[in-house]
């Protein structure tokens, strides 16, 4: 079930990245062996070990819907997590990925990853 969407400023999404740190490397660990399982075992999609793969893919995406955010990296690469945020008075989208220790970044909807810049000073201050 997703829940309503909600915004995140960068503080609380700070709080809440360890959380979203391990259900990404559980998306990307299940994401690597299914990769790796098509490629070198010539297994298809409906193979019951595929599948129930992919269903933990699933339950761990939907973890992250539950949380407000949603998982970016189809490839199962990097790690890609977007964070609903207001910034200067623009709805965008806080930026994380699974190799940096912090949450810095965001970008607007319509630029997407290209157009990450630094979140602002002030949105840290309490």
């Amino acid at each position: 079930m997703v829940s309503e969407k909600k915004y995140f400023t960068p503080k609380t999404a700070k709080k809440t990245l360890p959380l979203v740190k391990k259900i990404v490397e559980d998306i990307l660990a299940e994401g690597q062996s299914v990769k790796r399982i098509l490629e070198y075992k010539s297994a298809t999609l409906n193979d019951d070990i595929v599948r129930t793969s992919l269903s933990k893919i699933e339950n761990y995406i939907n973890e992250l819907l539950e949380l407000g955010c949603y998982f970016k990296d189809w490839n199962f690469e990097v790690g890609l997590v977007d964070f609903p945020a207001i910034i200067k008075g623009e709805e965008v989208f806080l930026c994380w990925k699974s190799d940096e220790p912090v949450l810095l970044y965001y970008h607007s909807i319509a630029e997407g990853f290209k157009g990450r810049k630094l979140i602002p000073e002030e949105y840290y201050i309490d």
